[in-house]
């Protein structure tokens, strides 16, 4: 399509009214940088993309990112001139009960897919989107606006620095360089010429263009579409583009025009409009290519295992047995590596199906990122590595969470029993993180077939899920036909003379059996509990459990802040059963594993210890 410029620019013009319209009537938002954007989202929305108006979540369209969330008025302004949106609505933006929020959320917004406006996010979830498209054998192809301001985020670079190397001719980037950040012009201003160098050092496909020049965008997004690799469009801007008092402005960012002023805005801007006159406008959109012919998320999901009790495995490796047993079974389900997948045990799926195996390298806030743009094309994406260096990447899990994302994450190396590595790749915070997203469920297997079933139950969760794997082998435990539920817990000992209860979760609860061992040579019955599902917690198990015995004792090889001991002490509260939480409170450091585990108090012999001193 090549829309007339007129009408591009009318249609840009119409854009500006809106936006200011909209930010003065809920009195917030950012004007300004939606007005640096306009002939930018002209072009697409009016030219360029090839999308549906009246179904704008339809696969068969093409993909839009904003990664510069806080323009959202200018996106929902795009919809409503294609007519997705009512026009009288956007007077609702930010208000209580609007779909348009302040920063675009899928699910409210229509044809929104990620959730933005934590900044540097928007051009990994693009990656993943046009991953999945090309997966699929779709034509489609994804744009994502960069603002110039979160080209100092890590995360960008590490998205620019992957993208040509995955091969995504698919991708458009446009960077909307308006100069001006929040508090402070960008750290490389105008310099065009800096921004398309570095692009082009990493692989890109370059282009500079007058951002509000609409026949300059067309043509450098018709060059981005003929490339055989991923584009970049550095598009020079002025924010607060078309009014004059407004332009490149240093203190109107987030700033809704002042309402002394707003009708001298519009003015300017109307005179514009008034010049070129009512244009006839043509149909928008184009014809959207076909729906991508991939496949589909299919229903759940079941596993079966083949361990013999007693037998010795580490449940990383079970996991990464349970991923390739999913991937025969699910035609639809990703992996996502950091460069560990020998050690977090995903090589066995890379090595049977490395057409949905995206190694994303040491680079683990791009990863998730890259994820959360696969499943919003429908895929099962499942992201592992280290557990500490998920922390690395833990705004991008909970934006994914904004996005209710169908987000698969597992961290192995967790707590002190990964042994001479030292402190820095110990996960010591990674229950308390993964808690503290919204809806995700938290799991931490303490066998090969609890390893194995809960991975399924994480490929089955709609939401964030996080499985916590270990690198110590340890013994089986269950019976291959032990099943496993999202808010259940095992009672492994139990009887009626129980005077204590031993909650443990992973290695944790082989220690804490056999801390019952020791206890029962004295006479002290223990109860045993697995965790497995630290989020949804077993209330009711746990409750009983504090009616049937006097204390509680929890072990786990994780901080206290946040871990398991918090989630069953308020579980278990307004009861009167006193709760010891044994965590890690020592820094720790090289050395056995085991050595670490009874330094911390969290062997056998510190978990019987706690229980005596619960009992006396």
């Amino acid at each position: 399509m090549s829309t007339d410029t007129a009408v591009l620019q009318y249609r840009a013009e119409m854009l500006r009214v809106h936006s200011i319209n909209m930010t003065s009537a809920s009195a917030s938002g950012h004007p300004t940088t939606c007005m640096s954007a306009a002939e930018i989202m002209s072009v697409l929305f009016f030219d360029e993309m090839r999308y549906d108006p009246r179904d704008p979540d339809s696969l068969a369209n093409d993909e839009f990112v904003l990664s510069k969330g806080h323009a959202a008025p200018v996106l929902y302004a795009a919809y409503a001139e294609a007519g997705t949106i009512p026009v009288a609505e956007l007077a609702e933006l930010r208000n209580f009960d609007s779909r348009l929020e302040g920063h675009p959320i899928p699910g409210r917004a229509p044809g929104v897919r990620v959730a933005t406006g934590s900044l540097g996010q928007g051009l990994a979830a693009a990656i993943g989107m046009a991953l999945a498209i090309n997966h699929d054998g779709g034509s489609q192809r994804v744009y994502a606006l960069l603002g110039d301001g979160e080209m100092a985020e890590g995360s960008v670079w590490e998205a620019m620095n992957l993208a040509p190397h995955l091969g995504v001719s698919n991708l458009c980037a446009i960077l909307d360089m308006n100069r001006l950040g929040q508090s402070d012009p960008t750290l490389f201003g105008w310099d065009g010429a800096g921004y398309a160098a570095k692009a082009a050092a990493f692989g890109w496909d370059v282009h500079e263009c007058d951002g509000h020049d609409v026949a300059a965008l067309q043509a450098a997004l018709a060059a981005a579409r003929a490339a055989d690799r991923p584009s970049f469009i550095v598009a020079r801007t002025v924010k607060g583009k078309g009014v004059s008092f407004l332009e490149d402005h240093e203190a109107m960012h987030g700033k809704a025009v002042p309402d002394n002023q707003q009708d001298a805005a519009l003015a300017e801007v109307q005179a514009r409009i008034a010049a070129i006159g009512t244009p006839e406008l043509p149909a928008v959109g184009g014809a959207p290519a076909a729906a991508p012919n991939g496949p589909a998320a299919g229903g759940p999901l079941t596993l079966t295992t083949s361990y013999e009790k007693g037998a010795k495995i580490a449940t990383r490796k079970a996991y990464g047995a349970a991923l390739a047993k999913l991937g025969a079974a699910a035609p639809d389900l990703f992996v996502l590596d950091a460069d560990v997948k020998n050690s977090t045990f995903t090589d066995a799926f890379f090595a049977a199906f490395p057409e949905r195996s995206v190694e994303c390298y040491i680079a683990e806030q791009n990863m998730i990122g890259i994820a959360t743009g696969l499943q919003a094309r429908g895929k099962r994406a499942f992201a592992a590595t280290f557990a500490a260096f998920l922390s690395r990447a833990y705004d991008q899990i909970r934006m994914a969470a904004h996005s209710h994302a169908n987000l698969k994450l597992a961290g192995s190396h967790t707590g002190v029993s990964i042994g001479e590595d030292g402190a820095s790749q110990m996960g010591l915070e990674d229950v308390s993180m993964l808690r503290a997203v919204l809806g995700s469920a938290v799991l931490c297997p303490a066998d090969g077939v609890a390893a194995e079933k809960l991975t399924c139950l994480s490929a089955n969760h709609d939401g964030v899920s996080y499985v916590r794997t270990a690198r110590p082998d340890v013994a089986v435990i269950y019976g291959n036909d032990e099943e496993f539920a999202l808010g259940g817990s095992k009672v492994l000992r139990s009887s009626l003379a129980d005077r204590v209860t031993l909650v443990g979760a992973g290695v944790t609860l082989h220690e804490a059996l056999a801390a019952a061992d020791l206890l029962a040579a004295e006479g002290i019955a223990a109860r045993v509990i697995d965790c497995y599902s630290i989020k949804p917690l077993d209330e009711a198990g746990l409750r009983a459990a504090a009616a049937a015995t006097e204390a509680i004792v929890t072990a786990e090889d994780h901080f206290p802040e946040g871990g398991l001991g918090e989630a069953v002490a308020v579980a278990v509260s307004g009861t009167a059963t006193p709760v010891h939480v044994l965590a890690v409170r020592r820094t720790p450091h090289s050395g056995k594993g085991a050595e670490l585990l009874a330094e911390q108090g969290l062997d056998a012999a510190g978990i019987a210890a706690a229980a005596r001193s619960a009992l006396v």
